[in-house]
Parts: structure tokens; sequence; C-alpha cells
């Protein structure tokens, strides 16, 4: 038995399961993302609040960069590292979203 949830639905559960993990925005992000990829593959997921968790993070840029070891150091400004960020987000097939100075991404 499946059953059909809304973004507020989804950004609720979310909320009350793991109220730290995502900004009002990522949720946005990621409801759209996780929407669209099942409109794309015909395939229906289950919310299973952990495993998106687990699955997905939101963080800044510079921690990114940090944590997967991108190569920013010829970048002349924050503009530009910042892109750098999401290039290689998108190139690791892991970019779902941006909102302010963050990224929302599949872990990998």
């Amino acid at each position: 038995m499946k059953q059909t949830v809304n973004q507020y639905e989804f950004r609720r559960a979310l909320e009350d399961c793991r109220p730290d993990n995502f900004s009002y925005e990522g949720l946005v992000a990621l409801f759209e993302y996780l929407e669209q990829w099942e409109e794309d593959t015909g395939e229906e997921l289950e919310l299973d609040v952990i495993a998106i968790c687990c699955d997905f993070s939101e963080d800044t840029w510079e921690n990114i960069a940090h944590q997967y070891g991108v190569s920013i150091d010829e970048c002349d400004d924050d503009e530009e590292k910042q892109q750098a960020v999401a290039d290689y987000l998108s190139d690791e097939g892991a970019f779902v979203g941006q909102v302010a100075d963050c990224f929302v991404y599949r872990n990998f």
C-alpha cells in the first residue's frame, strides 16, 4: 500500500524526524528533485526519512570542497569557488539544488 505525499507532508515528515538535516528551502529543492526523478524513471519512491537523510545532505560549498577535496585554490573569489563546487557535484551526478550559499546533494 502506498500513499502519495505532497511537499508539505514531505517537509513535515523530515522535520519531525530529523529537524536539523535540511533547511526549509533545502527540503523544497529535495522534494522537487525526487518528484522529477520519479517522473523521469516512472518508479515510485517510498518515503523513508532515515534513508533520505543518509542519501542526501545540505551543506556549505566550503564544507563540501573540504570534505570531497574539490580544488578551489586557483579560483579568484568566492563566486568562482562556489561555482567550482557546483560543477564538481554536477559532474558526479550528485547535484540536487542550491539554496543560498548551500548545496543539496546526493552523498557519494
